[in-house]
């Protein structure tokens, strides 16, 4: 804990990051793991994205149509412009994903929970672009209360 009560964690997912990403980056999520099975956290988390008005665009190398999305295997296959990049990778991987959406003009990262990478956070706010890690937008929309 800091000497304010907060921890370090609360510096890679402050509120107002939480609201400007969810409100103001942008409809198009390019969700990053989304695949058609349903037992992933991913295909929830983008049914709900949905639920609020998101643009889901499924990122996996099988490239699946996912919730009636046509899917891509990279950031760099998706022919349009990608507002928020929702990462469900291991936080291992999750570096390089942001560097790919910062490489690609997306606006905002969002690292799922359990995703961890201080040095992409660095990197990709360094960049211009808003980014919250370890944080879940499926429990964070709902509380901005109607759609976001």
């Amino acid at each position: 804990m800091n000497a304010d009560g907060s921890s370090a964690a609360d510096s890679y997912a402050d509120d107002a990051t939480i609201r400007r990403i969810l409100q103001d980056s942008g409809d198009t999520w390019a969700v990053v793991g989304l695949s058609g099975n349903r037992s992933r956290a991913a295909f929830g988390v983008a049914e709900v994205l949905q639920r609020f008005g998101k643009r889901v665009v499924p990122v996996h190398p099988k490239a699946e149509t996912v919730h009636g999305e046509q899917g891509y295997a990279s950031l760099a296959d998706i022919p349009f412009p990608v507002d928020v990049v929702d990462v469900f990778v291991n936080s291992e991987l999750a570096g390089a994903v942001a560097d790919e959406a910062v490489a690609v003009g997306a606006k905002a990262v969002w690292f799922q929970l359990g995703v961890v990478d201080r040095e992409a956070f660095e990197r990709t706010r360094a960049a211009g672009l808003d980014m919250v890690m370890d944080r879940c937008p499926a429990i964070e929309i709902p509380q901005l209360g109607g759609r976001a």
